[in-house]
């Protein structure tokens, strides 16, 4: 299988880093004096999910970290494929969809009503459709949307929401949890009769989960930036859990 290679000091910011929503700065100046942007750049590779191997094309760099598939995304497809029911006939919304390959995956292996979203940003949008085209799948519906900005959905009703990878920078936390709190507060669902799923965790716990939900892969050792993102999360009136296998589960507060 060919393998993104990415940089391991490329996944997080230094302290003194002088942009302030963590993201990357592809222009370069020119002899005039001038910022020039990059032209973009692609690698298509083949990436092996749980029974289908999937052709992504993803950016060589991308100034907003959209650019390539990060290990979680392997890591929570597999979670997913081992509780499928969880999925049955859900709505299901992801956040920081990148290259778009997980949504993809869901929705050629289960047939999900699956929605990508990602940064206001016009490339990051044609390329998960590019890779909705070259993985034979009709375009999936996308959502422009940048973290901590109104929603463009005034009303959402996404039974799941689901990412990984996506605790990069510390400075977008309050953003992302103000998304978060946002899409689980104000769900059309919280509206209705309240409907109930059982996960079982990797220590064969049964914990009954309200729909909806937050279900986020981050296949990194938990330090002490991301606990500040759960503090906040705790700290917004919602609750905190882990399943094992570093996934997580984000709702409301009853």
């Amino acid at each position: 299988m060919d393998t993104a290679v990415f940089s391991a000091a490329s996944l997080f910011h230094a302290d003194d880093d002088s942009d302030d929503d963590g993201r990357r700065d592809q222009a370069q100046v020119g002899a005039d004096g001038e910022s020039q942007e990059q032209a973009l750049e692609y690698e298509e590779r083949l990436h092996k999910f749980p029974g289908v191997d999937l052709s992504i094309r993803e950016f060589s760099c991308h100034q907003l970290n959209a650019n390539l598939l990060w290990p979680g995304t392997f890591f929570f497809a597999a979670w997913l494929v081992k509780n499928p029911s969880i999925l049955d006939g859900q709505r299901i919304l992801e956040l920081g969809s990148g290259t778009g390959a997980l949504a993809i995956f869901l929705r050629k292996t289960y047939g999900v009503d699956i929605t990508t979203s990602d940064y206001d940003d016009k490339d990051i949008e044609e390329n998960i459709a590019h890779n909705c085209r070259v993985n034979n799948l009709d375009l999936l519906p996308h959502i422009r949307h940048t973290w901590g900005d109104p929603f463009p959905v005034f009303c959402p009703d996404w039974n799941i929401v689901i990412a990984s990878d996506i605790l990069l920078y510390v400075k977008q936390y309050p953003n992302l949890i103000k998304t978060l709190s946002f899409l689980l507060k104000e769900s059309d669902l919280n509206r209705q009769r309240a409907v109930c799923t059982n996960i079982t965790t990797k220590s064969g716990e049964q914990v009954v989960v309200t729909y909806p939900m937050f279900l986020m892969s981050w296949r990194r050792r938990i330090g002490k930036d991301q606990s500040i993102f759960f503090e906040g999360c705790e700290k917004a009136g919602l609750e905190v859990r882990h399943l094992g296998d570093l996934v997580y589960l984000i709702n409301k507060k009853n």
